[in-house]
C-alpha cells in the first residue's frame, strides 16, 4: 500500500469518528483508526504523540500534522488534508462578500 493509500485510509477513519459529531475525545480517534486493518501500528502512534483531549476535525489533523512534521515525514508521508471551514450562514463576519 503506497503512503498516500495509507494516509487515505487514516483520512477516512478520522472522518468515520467525527460523523454526526462536532468533538471526540482523541481515545475515540484512535479507536476508529485501529479498527483500519490497512492502517499500520506506526500511523497509530502519531496519535499516541496528541495530547488527551477533546478535538473538532480541524483540530485533530493538525495536531496529528504537527506529529508528523516534528518527526520530519511530511515529504516522505504527506500530511492530512484539513478539512474546510463552514462559514456562518447568518451573513455576519465577513463583509468583503458580495451583498454584505
Amino acid at each position: 500500500m503506497t503512503d498516500r493509500a495509507v494516509l487515505d485510509e487514516f483520512q477516512q477513519a478520522i472522518d468515520e469518528a467525527f460523523r454526526g459529531r462536532e468533538r471526540v475525545p482523541v481515545r475515540e480517534v484512535y479507536a476508529r483508526v485501529s479498527e483500519h486493518v490497512r492502517v499500520p501500528a506506526d500511523m497509530l502512534a502519531y496519535l499516541n504523540e496528541v495530547p488527551e483531549g477533546d478535538y473538532d476535525k480541524a483540530e485533530i489533523t493538525q495536531a496529528i500534522n504537527d506529529v508528523i512534521r516534528r518527526r520530519g515525514e511530511q515529504d516522505s508521508l504527506g500530511l492530512l488534508r484539513l478539512p474546510r471551514q463552514v462559514r456562518p450562514v447568518d451573513g455576519s463576519g465577513d463583509s468583503s462578500r458580495p451583498g454584505a
